[in-house]
């Protein structure tokens, strides 16, 4: 199993590091040819206005879209999420439309305003300890979106930060900033149910 993780910019070594420590092969990806040698894509955090003009430029918009659409599992995380995303508040910006979902970007605030907590997730039996920087959240999703995890906002109501729509995962979080590897093997098992 190959394991891909976009590497156009962002925290992607420290993706790559979680998945290597699952005892699967990590990918840097970033021309379509890397994109096909792999059975999943994690795009990381960073700066998502950035990751979308880099993946325009490369040439991996439509394959990643491609890919998705034929079954391949991804994970976004920050910047990812609101990549993956179908609508952003307040900016035009490329994304993929692949999740059906509406993001608003540093939505927490600014980095001054990056916290740290505790979250529930549907599917763990413990809580899991989460990063939040200059973080997104989801201000709207389709039907077929799965809620994970809430937190509440700074306008008081709970927004999701981690959604499942198919094999699809998006967290407003750096799960890869901590020792706790569960989101990544999510993944993974994602990619062992289509083998």
């Amino acid at each position: 199993m190959r394991v891909g993780v976009l590497a156009l910019q962002g925290d992607f070594r420290e993706h790559l590091a979680m998945v290597d420590s699952l005892g699967v092969d990590g990918v840097e990806v970033r021309t379509p040819d890397d994109l096909a040698s792999v059975d999943a894509l994690i795009i990381p955090g960073g700066e998502s206005t950035t990751i979308g003009r880099l993946a325009t430029l490369f040439g991996l918009i439509e394959p990643i879209r491609k890919r998705v659409r034929d079954g391949m599992p991804i994970l976004g995380t920050c910047a990812g999420m609101i990549f993956l995303s179908s609508n952003t508040i307040g900016q035009d910006q490329p994304q993929l439309g692949l999740l059906d979902a509406t993001v608003e970007r540093n939505a927490f605030g600014r980095q001054v305003d990056s916290f740290e907590t505790d979250l529930v997730i549907t599917g763990l039996d413990d809580p899991m300890h989460a990063v939040f920087i200059r973080a997104p959240w989801i201000e709207k999703i389709g039907g077929d979106v799965d809620v994970l995890a809430a937190v509440t906002g700074t306008d008081g109501r709970e927004h999701p930060v981690l959604v499942r729509q198919g094999r699809i995962l998006a967290a407003a979080f750096h799960p890869e900033l901590t020792d706790d590897d569960r989101l990544h093997a999510m993944l993974i098992g994602l990619v062992e149910e289509t083998q």
